[in-house]
């Protein structure tokens, strides 16, 4: 990538350092890793002109390749900026060395090549490896050694925390321990959780359901490489086998607040049979400083107690594991299947066990609305086992076939407190003995979302499927989440604007955004670099290493400016422009599996396509 030069005006920019003007923003905003041949190109122009100004395409050469005029958007409420939209969509063939220019502006060089994703696609999948536990993670399987560490967390036998929450309460713990050896760090911290689990297993399970064979043995580098099972089987069994774990052996009761929690004081505790529940997660009893390599992590650590949501995301992962594993390993397929049932079941005996979040030295992950997960582990045990009495529990929720933005359904975007959508998405997808009406309800809800989040792109000035009031913590995830809806439109309608749409959520997420930044580290020319994590913390001490590339930022967050960082900028940027490039900044710069986890899927499906 070249930095950018200003063609006429160049007063200021003369005084400017190259090396300044390549880490600015450039008023050009496009995808800093480049195009696909034949595909959707669409770049942003920062701008106050209120007419068309003239663009051309020009190759290493000088010369024009394409040209034509920009569209004025005008004023964009999400960025706090003035914008013009230009669409130079099939006039470059695959080469190196293209330049945009407007007026006086150039952009940086791009590449347009048949599969810009492939690698995006490969890095964002390696997070996981790099974030196991109880495994040394080896130099051949990173890019760098500095990112090789020893085992850490091995031998995990634990037991139930006791002694009082953040909120004075007092717990009773358990009797029990359990070996949860393993799983995936979920986050910048060393916590392992089963909600946020649940969602990320699913994303991953799905993709290897649509383009998982691309990911053969010896493909990824993963320890497992060789054993003759394919590599994102073999990573996502890693954490399905924690979250199988997890799960309570039977004849335990534990004293837990059961009901709608009003407050997170002064909880009522009632002596309860959780037989089959899922703790809801397993972290240190304290937080741990920053940096702090998890190999060297010895500070106690504890289940925490058991919850609904837990244990329905438990049932819904290990039933859509039991269908992924039914050809490659019966028995670990049959071992899923009864955990999962046996967890729908608990959870029906349980269903309103909402265990707050307030433990000291990990997330939250509360959840006091589970009729979404309930549909959608309903959903999952259906697909594996077709029995009547989850079609009955489907049919009677209130999120049956529902998708996000179809008038009368609960059914929101996808996140991991609200996983109704997956649910919608397996009964439109899976062959079932869904009626085929009822299927292609479900199908036409899903193309019914899309088309309401096209609607959203087309208000917006940088054009991507995410209005103002959307950008929360872990944002760029959310955007991904919803580029999963435009994909399977595509599938079902075979048209082509769904897929431009997912094309301009990754381009936003690559560069095309009111920051010029790439939220994916390692991945064009400014691309995110000090993420909130406690090992890949390079920014915090330069004994601890950067981190490895396609790594996701949460990215922009006006809601929920929590960190110090964020707590600085409050009511002074525009909600795409609230995003800082600081370690110490969780809610906007922190990484996560379930962030990952969407980026991999649609830097898979795009290269797939």
């Amino acid at each position: 990538m070249t930095r950018l030069t200003m063609l006429a005006g160049t007063g200021l920019a003369a005084l400017m350092s190259a090396a300044a003007l390549a880490d600015a923003p450039a008023p050009l905003r496009l995808s800093q890793i480049g195009f696909e041949a034949g595909g959707h190109k669409r770049a942003i122009l920062v701008s106050d002109a209120a007419t068309p100004l003239s663009w051309q395409i020009v190759d290493a050469s000088g010369a024009v390749l394409a040209d034509g005029e920009t569209m004025p958007f005008g004023a964009d409420e999400s960025s706090g900026q003035s914008v013009h939209q230009i669409d130079f969509s099939g006039a470059l063939e695959a080469g190196e060395g293209y330049r945009l220019i407007v007026n006086a502006y150039e952009s940086r060089s791009f590449a347009v090549t048949e599969r810009p994703w492939q690698d995006l696609a490969r890095d964002a999948l390696n997070l996981f490896h790099q974030n196991r536990a109880g495994i040394a993670i080896e130099e051949r399987h990173v890019e760098r050694p500095d990112l090789a560490r020893p085992a850490a967390h091995e031998n995990e036998v634990l037991t139930c925390f006791s002694g009082e929450d953040t909120a004075g309460n007092h717990w009773a713990g358990c009797d029990h321990s359990l070996d949860v050896t393993g799983g995936w760090y979920d986050a910048g911290d060393h916590g392992k959780y089963v909600v946020n689990s649940g969602i990320t297993v699913w994303t991953l399970l799905d993709a290897y359901t649509r383009f998982g064979a691309a990911y053969g043995d010896g493909t990824l580098p993963i320890a497992e490489a060789g054993n003759g099972v394919n590599d994102l089987l073999d990573e996502i069994r890693w954490n399905l086998d924690f979250m199988l774990a997890m799960q309570i052996p039977e004849g335990v009761t534990m004293d837990l607040p059961v009901g709608p929690l009003t407050s997170r004081e002064d909880l009522v505790f009632t002596p309860t049979d959780v037989s089959g529940m899922a703790h809801h997660k397993a972290h240190n009893e304290v937080w741990t400083p920053l940096p702090y390599a998890p190999h060297t992590d010895d500070v106690p650590r504890y289940l925490y107690p058991p919850s609904t949501a837990a244990t329905l995301n438990l049932a819904a992962s290990a039933a859509i594991g039991a269908r992924a594993w039914a050809d490659v390993d019966a028995d670990y397929a049959s071992r899923a299947l009864n955990a999962a049932i046996r967890a729908y079941d608990a959870a029906l005996a349980n269903p309103d066990i909402y265990t707050p979040g307030t433990f000291d030295g990990g997330g939250g992950y509360g959840d006091n609305d589970v009729s979404d997960e309930f549909y959608w582990a309903a959903a999952e045990l259906y697909a594996a086992t077709g029995e009547q009495r989850y079609l009955d529990d489907l049919r009677a929720s209130p999120h049956f076939l529902g998708a996000p933005g179809v008038e009368g359904s609960p059914t929101g975007s996808i996140a991991w407190p609200s996983v109704g959508a997956l649910g919608t998405i397996t009964l439109a997808t899976v062959e079932t003995g869904l009626s085929e009406a009822e299927r292609e309800t479900a199908r036409a809800n899903l193309v019914t979302a899309a088309d309401a989040y096209i609607a959203v792109r087309d208000s917006e000035g940088y054009a991507i499927p995410f209005g103002p009031g959307d950008y929360v913590w872990g944002s760029t995830s959310n955007l991904l989440n919803r580029a999963v809806i435009l994909s399977l439109a595509h599938e079902i309608t075979g048209e082509a604007r769904y897929r431009e749409a997912v094309v301009d959520a990754m381009d936003y997420i690559l560069g095309r955004n009111a920051l010029d930044q790439s939220y994916v580290s390692g991945y064009g020319a400014r691309p995110m670099r000090n993420p909130h994590h406690r090992f890949w913390a390079h920014a915090a001490d330069p004994a601890f290493p950067k981190p490895p590339a396609g790594i996701l930022s949460g990215g922009p967050n006006n809601q929920n400016m929590s960190d110090p960082i964020a707590q600085t900028m409050r009511g002074t940027c525009a909600p795409q422009a609230c995003w800082a490039d600081h370690i110490d900044s969780y809610a906007m710069n922190e990484v996560a599996i379930n962030w990952n986890a969407p980026l991999f899927w649609v830097a898979g499906w795009l290269d797939a396509e």
